[in-house]
């Protein structure tokens, strides 16, 4: 797996949550989280910013996200990172992301 780039906390509706922020592309192991595909932003002071793309889950983050069914909308929108909240609980997961998605704006969420 690829070095992490740096450690963020991101607000849903209701709840904040910490992630670890990897270059998108990453390998992953076989192991369930909430994802956000960002653009990731650095301004003059060094301060960085996500701009998300897409907020998900899955239970197995090593399948590649190549694949994945909005990966065209990842690259018009100019992904570059993969945000990770590590969980191991469907139901868990599923909560967090619901109330990711429903505090964001995310252009390839339908």
């Amino acid at each position: 797996m690829a070095d992490k780039i740096a450690d963020a906390t991101f607000s849903g509706s209701t709840g904040k949550y910490a992630f670890e922020v990897y270059p998108l592309g990453t390998d992953f192991k076989n192991v369930g989280a909430v994802y956000i595909i960002s653009r990731r932003s650095v301004d003059a002071q060094g301060k960085c910013t996500h701009t998300f793309i897409y907020i998900g889950q899955t239970g197995d983050l090593s399948e590649r996200f190549d694949n994945h069914h909005k990966a065209k909308c990842f690259k018009n929108n100019k992904a570059d990172c993969i945000c990770v909240h590590f969980n191991s609980n469907e139901k868990s997961r599923l909560a967090v992301e619901s109330d990711l998605i429903a505090g964001n704006s995310t252009p390839c969420n339908d």
